[in-house]
C-alpha cells in the first residue's frame, strides 16, 4: 500500500517552502513585481488604471475530484480570473492565490494545483505574487484568486457601451466546456483514458475528449481583451455564464438588443466537435447557455472588428435598438428558452 502525506502531516511553512518555488520557475515570474512574495504583501508596478477581479473554486461545487486533477483545477481557476481582467481590456500582471483545504487533502494534491496555476500563469504572462493558506472542515477545499490587470493607458471596456449600429463577435469558443460538461453528467469517460491507441480514436471519440478536455481545463482569449480594445471595442464581457445570459447583461446595460444571428452561431461553434460529440440539440443548447466558456463576447463598430490571426474575433449578430419589451438578447429574431449558469438556482 502506497503511503500519502497529507497537508495536516507538514507545518505551514513547509508546505510553503513547498509550493513558492513552483511559482518561481515561471520566466515570467519577475516582469513587473518590485517586491515578491516573503514580506506582509507583494509590491507590482502599475501605470494609472489598475484592474482587480477575484474569483473561486469549491470541491464538489466547481469541480469534482473523479473528473478533474488538482492541475486541471489549477488552470481552471486562473482561466476564470485571467478573462475577466482581458474582458476590461487589460493586461494581467499578477495573482494572489488563497487555499483552505481539509488537513487530510493530499500533499501531492496541492502541489499538483500548484504546477497547474504555474503553467497557466505562464502562459498568460502573470506572475503569482502572493497568497494565503488556511485550514477547512472535513472534506471541504476552496480555492480563491485574484487577479490584477493594467489597462496600458486605455480606456476599460465596460458592458454598457454597446450602440446601434455595432456588430456583435465573439473571441473564443461556445459551447465547449458546457458540451464536455454534459458528457460527464451523462456518464462518459475520457475516450484517450481509456484507449491503448488515442491516435486511433473515432472522430466521435476524439471530439469527445477535446470537449472533456477543455471543461477540466479551458484556455481562454485572453490576448484577445487588449486586441479588441485597441480596435475601439464599445463593450465587452467574459462568457462565464452562457452567450445568452452574459450577453443579456450587456444588453441590459447598455439598454440595446443584441440580435444574433442564428445561422453563424450554428456555422461557426454548434459544427464541429460539440455536434459531433453530443448531438445536434444538445449542443445547441450549450451553445446558447453553456458556461465557464471564458471567452470574450464583445460589440464594434461594423468597421472596427480586429483582423488580427492571433487574436481572432467571430461576428455573430448586431447591435440594434430595443424596442417595446425593453433590452435584451434574441436569436433568429426570438428570445432563447435557455438561460445559463446561475450559482444559486436550484
Amino acid at each position: 500500500m502506497v503511503a500519502h502525506t497529507t497537508i495536516g502531516s507538514v507545518s505551514e511553512s513547509d508546505l510553503l517552502a513547498r509550493i513558492i518555488p513552483l511559482f518561481g520557475e515561471s520566466p515570467s515570474a519577475g516582469a513587473g513585481v518590485l517586491v515578491p512574495p516573503g514580506d506582509d504583501a507583494a509590491v507590482i508596478t502599475a501605470r494609472e488604471s489598475v484592474v482587480v477581479t477575484t474569483d473561486s473554486m469549491v470541491r464538489g461545487r466547481d469541480w469534482r475530484d473523479d473528473w478533474s486533477t488538482g492541475h486541471d483545477v489549477g488552470i481552471k481557476v486562473v482561466a476564470q480570473n485571467v478573462a475577466d481582467v482581458a474582458a476590461m481590456g487589460a493586461v494581467p500582471t499578477g495573482l494572489l492565490v488563497s487555499l483552505a483545504a481539509d488537513p487530510d487533502t493530499e500533499l501531492d494534491w496541492v502541489l499538483d494545483l500548484t504546477r497547474g496555476i504555474a503553467v497557466a500563469a505562464e502562459d498568460a504572462g502573470c506572475p503569482v505574487v502572493g497568497g494565503d493558506l488556511s485550514s477547512a472542515p472535513s472534506g471541504v477545499v476552496i480555492v480563491a484568486l485574484t487577479a490584477f490587470g493594467d489597462l496600458q493607458g486605455r480606456q476599460p471596456v465596460l458592458r454598457s457601451g454597446a450602440r446601434p449600429g455595432d456588430v456583435v463577435a465573439v473571441a473564443g469558443s461556445l459551447g465547449w466546456s458546457g458540451a464536455g460538461l454534459a458528457l460527464y453528467e451523462g456518464g462518459a469517460l475520457d475516450p484517450i483514458s481509456r484507449s491503448e491507441s488515442p491516435r486511433h480514436l473515432s472522430p466521435v471519440n476524439k471530439a469527445a475528449s477535446l470537449l472533456m478536455w477543455f471543461h477540466r481545463s479551458p484556455r481562454p482569449p485572453w490576448e484577445s481583451g487588449p486586441v479588441a480594445a485597441d480596435a475601439g471595442a464599445t463593450s465587452m464581457i467574459d462568457l462565464s455564464d452562457g452567450l445568452v445570459r452574459d450577453g443579456g447583461r450587456v444588453a441590459t446595460a447598455s439598454g440595446v438588443e443584441l440580435a444574433l444571428d442564428e445561422t453563424l452561431l450554428r456555422e461557426h461553434f454548434l459544427a464541429g466537435p460539440v455536434e459531433l460529440a453530443v448531438g445536434p440539440e444538445t449542443g445547441w443548447r450549450q451553445v446558447l447557455s453553456g458556461g465557464e466558456e471564458h471567452s470574450l463576447l464583445a460589440t464594434f463598430p461594423a468597421d472596427r472588428v480586429p483582423d488580427d490571426p492571433r487574436a481572432p474575433w467571430t461576428v455573430i449578430g448586431r447591435v440594434v435598438d430595443a424596442g417595446p419589451k425593453g433590452p435584451r438578447l434574441t436569436v433568429g429574431g426570438a428570445v432563447p428558452s435557455v438561460t445559463g449558469w446561475d450559482h444559486f438556482a436550484g
